[in-house]
């Protein structure tokens, strides 16, 4: 019997239908949802200038007030840097991020630092990642809390479970494992170096796959009836000119031995999207 399918499009819906009531509830106080992103090189066409203009849409949608402030693509540290800065002490700003890839020469980690705590709702200033071991922040990286939220939507009960997971990058794999301990999983964290990966992949109840490696997990990595999420966004050409997205997991194969498998693309990227604006409302009702 073939395993489940996690909905990740499903998810998100749902996820984005409660942002909706809170943000217009938040609204009637007089202190309307917003979110405010640094997008650096509005002036060449690229992914994250179509992706904020997406995210723009979705946020009038869901009646949240998107305020884009955009740097030419020769800003450097200190444009940048600033514009973080003035969005971080401004009070009417409640909710904070920086779109990415940032220009060449420009460290991403330090402008991320910049960001206020509590307003940085991709959870990727140091200080909230670091927040995450003691469950001091809810704003922590989306994708880590995507996961999570997918692997609730099985009902399994992580206490005591085995999870693995392959690929320990700071702002995905990491805080995937740190939030899986929170239930009191035994998580086991594993990179490309692991000795007897197969074998360690095989014996867990929940198989967490964010190593950036088209078709990495077959078959042989399962342990029947596992819950398998796919991280993995990696693009393959076509060879006509085009090209597709898979995840890191050959999914039709790993659905034979799954209970329950997330497929790429519809899986664990539209809940990361739906997650992100869920931390704005975290945050907007959370900052005075």
């Amino acid at each position: 019997m073939s395993g489940r399918i996690i909905d990740g499009k499903a998810i998100a819906a749902d996820v984005r239908k409660r942002v909706a009531q809170r943000a217009e509830a938040l609204g009637r106080t007089g202190r309307p949802a917003r979110l405010d992103a640094v997008l650096v090189g509005a002036d060449q066409d690229s992914a994250a200038r179509v992706y904020a203009t997406n995210q723009a849409r979705r946020c009038r949608d869901l009646g949240i007030d998107y305020h884009l402030h955009t740097l030419p693509s020769s800003a450097g540290y200190d444009d940048i840097a600033g514009r973080v800065l003035l969005l971080s002490s401004e009070p009417k700003v409640r909710a904070i991020m920086v779109h990415m890839p940032l220009p060449d020469g420009v460290d991403a980690y330090r402008v991320q630092s910049l960001i206020h705590v509590e307003k940085d709702v991709e959870g990727v200033n140091p200080a909230n990642i670091g927040n995450i071991v003691y469950g001091r922040s809810s704003l922590a990286p989306c994708t880590a809390l995507a996961v999570v939220r997918m692997i609730e939507t099985t009902g399994l009960e992580l206490r005591g479970k085995r999870v693995v997971c392959v690929g320990a990058s700071d702002i995905v794999g990491k805080p995937i494992a740190v939030m899986l301990m929170r239930p009191e999983a035994t998580v086991i964290s594993c990179n490309k170096y692991t000795e007897g990966i197969v074998e360690l992949a095989r014996s867990a109840d929940v198989l967490v796959s964010a190593a950036g490696v088209p078709g990495l997990v077959t078959k042989e990595w399962i342990k029947p009836g596992a819950v398998v999420i796919d991280v993995g966004i990696n693009r393959l050409s076509d060879g006509a000119g085009g090209s597709h997205t898979v995840g890191d997991v050959a999914f039709e194969e790993v659905r034979e031995i799954a209970g329950w498998i997330s497929p790429v693309p519809g899986g664990v990227g539209p809940v990361t999207v739906a997650v992100l604006l869920e931390n704005v409302l975290d945050a907007c009702e959370r900052v005075p």
